[in-house]
């Protein structure tokens, strides 16, 4: 399976400390090198740049070929990117929480995955416990409801 992700996942699940779960569930993961260069930026938390200097064997960093779209360039560079590489390599999903990234891949035939999906699917593999690692997600900036985080764990029971 081939993924494209963006830096929101990919920062989340390296705060989490479950970053690990992405190559047991999809292999290698593309990671555009503008993504690369957001999680590098200075403001960026310290375990995140460290993560990004150090990119693991089972990520792909790589440049798109094409120069962005005018009908994208209201989305941010990172996402830009990453749909200009997906569609380029036929991806199987994107890695994408933010819903401007969502909507634009699926308009143009991409398969989304988010953050929550990725937990969820470790979870039913037994890779993670899933009420442990939404709760030191809850403690992140990780926009998740208390509504959200029942139904996740209900569908769990």
């Amino acid at each position: 399976m081939i993924v494209v992700a963006d830096a929101s996942p990919i920062n989340y699940l390296i705060l989490i400390e479950k970053v690990e779960v992405l190559p047991v569930l999809f292999g290698r993961i593309v990671l555009p090198r503008a993504v690369q260069t957001e999680l590098l930026d200075p403001f960026a938390p310290e375990r995140v740049r460290a993560w990004a200097l150090n990119i693991p064997a089972w990520v792909d960093v790589r440049a798109s070929t094409r120069t962005s779209e005018p009908i994208l360039e209201w989305l941010g560079r990172g996402e830009r990117e990453a749909i200009l590489i997906a569609e380029d390599i036929a991806a199987d999903r994107f890695l994408v929480d933010e819903k401007q990234g969502r909507d634009e891949a699926r308009r143009r035939g991409i398969q989304t995955i988010g953050t929550l999906a990725v937990l969820n699917a470790a979870a039913d593999i037994g890779l993670l416990d899933l009420a442990d690692t939404l709760a030191r997600l809850q403690k992140t900036n990780f926009f998740l409801t208390a509504e959200l985080i029942a139904q996740l764990l209900n569908k769990k029971s």
